[in-house]
């Protein structure tokens, strides 16, 4: 079954037509605006009901900036230029969004063009953007590794909490960063720069990407979380803490005597450890 309604997805390519285009040309940016969050709304609406609880506002707005920047080659519009455009231009989250995400398609082949605008987004007024920007590095990432990582290292050196974080949420292993639980190390030669992270920001994100990795990686995160313990240092130990969510589910006793703890909460579930000394 297709994710979005054939009509809704005919009806949105009838749209996507010249008269989008030209309103970025006629620098009628408000109603050019306007337009993409009518596309956005119209695809979220026509999502399957059967679909809707596995896909969202994210799904659709990969799926508008990839259709954007694909038609956008087939006009004399610069891609890059459309996407500036709509990042500098735009207000509101998701269509700020949808620029980020064209920009990060021109990124495949332009990352030195592009990344340090996709970094500079992770310190955005808007909350959101800083939370949708971490993904359309991926890509990039994907096809340009040591440049994309080199750049991470020098955000882990910076002043700004919200850099450190972004450097640890964009190795997130997750959709196009995938393979990343097959190469771990990619991900940890950035994040050990951040284990004794101070600004609760970032630190949250260094557990919960620790986190993600247990769950193809459990043997060598449980190997970290020692390590992060023995630094005696309160950061580190919160890493560690926050790294064992999964893995408590595992190996609960294990978890507890590594943190040196008798109790540990997640979410509506507690283990303790009294509950597992006779097994």
């Amino acid at each position: 079954m297709a994710i979005i309604k054939d009509e809704v997805l005919d009806k949105f390519n009838e749209q996507l037509n010249d008269d989008f285009f030209n309103l970025f040309e006629q620098n009628q940016f408000s109603i050019l605006e306007n337009q993409t969050d009518k596309f956005l709304i119209d695809l979220h609406q026509g999502i399957q009901e059967i679909k809707r609880s596995s896909y969202g506002i994210t799904y659709v707005i990969n799926l508008l900036c990839k259709s954007i920047f694909e038609k956008a080659q087939l006009t004399t519009i610069d891609p890059y230029d459309l996407a500036i455009t709509m990042v500098d231009q735009f207000k509101d989250f998701r269509t700020i969004s949808v620029g980020l995400g064209i920009l990060s398609h021109v990124g495949v082949s332009q990352p030195e063009k592009v990344v340090p605008l996709i970094i500079k987004a992770s310190d955005h007024e808007l909350w959101e953007v800083k939370e949708f920007v971490q993904m359309f590095l991926r890509k990039i990432t994907k096809k340009h590794k040591v440049y994309v990582q080199n750049e991470l290292l020098k955000l882990t050196e910076s002043d700004n909490a919200n850099y450190r974080r972004f450097a640890s949420e964009a190795l997130r292993p997750v959709v196009e960063n995938r393979w990343i639980q097959d190469d771990p190390e990619f991900s940890l030669k950035v994040l050990r720069k951040l284990f004794h992270e101070p600004d609760p920001f970032p630190r949250v994100s260094v557990g919960n990407n620790l986190s993600d990795l247990s769950r193809k990686n459990p043997e060598l995160i449980l190997s970290i979380v020692k390590e992060l313990v023995g630094e005696n240092d309160e950061n580190s130990y919160f890493i560690a803490h926050r790294a064992c969510r999964n893995l408590v589910k595992l190996e609960p006793l294990r978890v507890l005597d590594l943190l040196s703890i008798d109790v540990y909460k997640y979410k509506t579930k507690t283990y303790k450890r009294e509950n597992y000394m006779n097994n």
